[in-house]
């Protein structure tokens, strides 16, 4: 009895905290250490016995990922990769049972849900083996964050001997536990008579259609944290997987950097093979430093740690960068400095320019502005922007195609 996954990808109208990237990538495809984000889910589903399909379930339009799957089915030849697109927004839960025939097709026996926008060691089949020997309808990946920032997530009260969730809120108002859910879920194949208990409890909010199919009016969404994981705890079927490796939510573009540094990290210790080493004549590399084959990075530059470096970008003599991810057919002068920066598609960075941001400091912050002022600190350049000799980019979001000519810090540039 084999496994199925899914990786719910969401759709454009989520990405406004993405932005300016979101505009030219959806958020699902956005490069980290050298990969788009769901690479990283599919690597990891990939390790797991029997697991032959993979359905990415979103509301974007099919063209989005077509070019995503072709490389997929090539990098992946054992695995089938498929997208399948909502009519709508039908909610995480809603567009699981809108799709149930197709999931079920082939009686799997559970079936993981991964979250598009998390970012982690996907410890799945160590998940699979504590689901097995609990029994329980649905284990969930769980880690503790930092006591101050628990609320802006799903929290868990457990058992401590036997890993029972005994409560589950969304954003609690109140301090509940540390312990969080990390939107990675394995699920019995039974939760679909759950969802559908869930959906008779909204009653009235579902119609069928001319051929008897069930169809969701809109402003009926159904949610899996809210409206699934809640009942499902209160049922004694929720159990919890408490990962002790890294975590993090991408929910703003500047979240892409912490991360990209957290994945190369990984990189690091599992194939490091992957990555830039130190060569006589090369550019001087410090730590993890991830650099696409099609880069040309001058000898006399200096790299990381914690950086990408994209197709076809150039990187001149006498570059220093590090925490930084920059993206393709990036042009980069002489003696250039980038720290805690994205650099999008396309830009120019002038010699002896510095652009540079500062680090995150809240975990999993997911505020870009704060009572109208910007405190995203990770400094942003969108697509094809340009950025004179000599100028200081200091904590700033840049729209795309602007030209930057003076010094300009903590704004957004539209």
């Amino acid at each position: 009895m084999h496994p199925k996954a899914i990786i719910l990808v969401g759709g454009p109208s989520r990405g406004t905290r993405f932005r300016p990237l979101s505009l030219n990538v959806p958020k699902p495809l956005f490069p980290v250490a050298g990969k788009p984000i769901i690479s990283h889910h599919i690597a990891a589903l990939s390790k797991i016995e029997d697991l032959k399909e993979i359905l990415l379930i979103g509301f974007f339009e099919d063209s989005v990922f077509s070019q995503f799957l072709q490389d997929a089915a090539r990098e992946y030849p054992s695995l089938h990769i498929r997208y399948l697109r909502e009519y709508q927004s039908l909610g995480t839960a809603g567009g699981l049972y809108h799709f149930r025939d197709e999931i079920l097709r082939g009686n799997p026996e559970q079936v993981f849900v991964l979250h598009a926008d998390v970012a982690c060691t996907f410890p799945l089949i160590e998940m699979k083996k504590a689901h097995e020997g609990h029994r329980g309808l649905c284990t969930i990946l769980g880690t503790k964050v930092p006591r101050e920032s628990a609320n802006n997530f799903g929290c868990l009260v457990a058992k401590a001997d036997t890993n029972e969730v005994l409560h589950y809120v969304e954003k609690p108002e109140s301090f509940i536990s540390n312990l969080i859910s990390c939107g990675v879920y394995l699920f019995d194949c039974a939760i679909f008579d759950e969802i559908r208990k869930s959906l008779e409890n909204k009653k009235g909010n579902v119609e069928t259609d001319i051929y008897g199919r069930e169809v969701f009016q809109d402003g009926n969404k159904l949610r899996l944290e809210q409206d699934l994981l809640r009942p499902l705890a209160q049922a004694r079927k929720l159990f919890v997987y408490e990962t002790k490796d890294f975590w993090r939510q991408i929910k703003t573009a500047g979240s892409a950097v912490p991360v990209n540094g957290l994945y190369l990290e990984q990189l690091l210790q599992t194939n490091p093979e992957k990555l830039a080493k130190n060569v006589p004549g090369g550019p001087e590399i410090v730590g993890a430093v991830y650099i696409h084959p099609t880069a040309q990075v001058d000898p006399k530059a200096k790299l990381g740690p914690n950086v990408s470096i994209g197709p076809n970008v150039f990187v001149g003599k006498g570059a220093r960068i590090r925490d930084s991810i920059i993206l393709d057919n990036v042009d980069i002068k002489q003696n250039a400095c980038i720290l805690h920066a994205i650099i999008g598609w396309d830009s120019k960075i002038g010699c002896w320019t510095r652009v540079e941001g500062t680090l995150p400091a809240a975990h999993n912050s997911t505020a870009v502005t704060k009572s109208g002022l910007k405190i995203q600190s990770v400094t942003i350049l969108g697509k094809e922007v340009s950025v004179k000799d000599e100028v200081i980019i200091r904590n700033c979001i840049v729209l795309p195609h602007k030209d930057l000519k003076q010094s300009c810090e903590n704004e957004i540039v539209m």
